[in-house]
């Protein structure tokens, strides 16, 4: 079987079915042994493992897979991708190639059907403009996954995984590490795709925390919060939350329940940790708030 890895493999089997990039789906297939081989060895599959892949394109990641795991299940949205990955892949019996948008996949079936609902890895080379939509549906689910290791642009790779205070600390930085501690193992530049994309690219893999970091009474509360501290970056956390209209609360209750937290009440939003959004959900819900 041809490794597609291999740019001129890949070009064949590309002109073979006449294929066309479609944009809709942001697709950009990988054609570097050396960074498949990265990314395999950050996810860490063994021989024991279930591997569920999103977007296997032509299906040169998915040969690795195969190799590697016990079985994999290869989803992709393209209509026009699924006979030629039946042929790339038609060396392999411990696959399933599936035809769906992962974003209305029954995954919890897919896990009970092929792994007995025990936690799987989960693997993929993500279109950019989706990748948010994705990750958090993924991690939010409760599903049983253990690990995601995924090639996405590297300006959200970086956004994962940024601590308090850093420029490319946000909302979405806080969310990831609510459920998975995020770690950047490569950096890929364009050239290492067909067709390259205009910015560089990163595998980042999320490992699943057996349990959150922080305590929090109120989940969804939080991460309300967390976006009305983020939604206006150059107002102070005080404005942030009162501004946001969605919080029963006036401006100097706010205030107090920050005080609390023993930070200045000019604080902004991106200099506190997941634990103090914690804390100060827990003070406002103590208030009353989120009933």
């Amino acid at each position: 079987m041809a490794d597609l890895g291999n740019p001129k493999n890949t070009i064949a089997v590309l002109q073979k079915y006449q294929f066309n990039f479609q944009k809709k789906y942001g697709q950009n297939f990988l054609i570097d042994t050396h960074v498949l081989e990265k990314i395999i060895a950050a996810s860490e599959i063994g021989p024991d493992d279930f591997v569920l892949e999103i977007g296997p394109g032509i299906g040169t990641m998915t040969q690795y897979l195969c190799e590697t795991a016990r079985e994999a299940a290869a989803v992709e949205i393209d209509r026009n991708l699924i006979p030629v990955l039946e042929d790339t892949l038609s060396a392999y019996k411990n696959v399933e190639i599936i035809q769906a948008d992962i974003l209305k996949l029954d995954i919890a079936d897919l896990i009970r059907r092929k792994n007995h609902g025990k936690p799987i890895k989960v693997v993929a080379n993500l279109p950019y403009y989706i990748t948010t939509p994705i990750v958090m549906g993924l991690l939010e689910g409760g599903l049983p996954i253990q690990s995601i290791t995924i090639m996405v642009q590297k300006e959200v790779a970086e956004r994962m995984q940024a601590k308090a205070g850093g420029k490319d600390y946000g909302a979405l930085s806080l969310a990831v590490q609510y459920y998975a501690k995020a770690e950047i193992v490569a950096n890929v530049p364009p050239n290492c795709f067909m067709p390259r994309p205009k910015v560089g690219s990163a595998v980042i893999r999320l490992t699943r925390h057996a349990a959150p970091p922080v305590h929090t009474e109120d989940e969804a509360l939080m991460f309300r919060i967390i976006r009305a501290s983020f939604n206006q970056r150059r107002k102070t956390l005080v404005n942030g939350i009162a501004n946001a209209g969605i919080f029963p609360f006036t401006k100097e209750q706010i205030q107090e329940g920050i005080s609390k937290l023993g930070v200045s009440a000019n604080i902004r939003g991106e200099k506190l940790t997941l634990e103090q959004f914690a804390v100060l959900t827990n003070i406002f819900k103590a208030y009353g708030l989120g009933k």
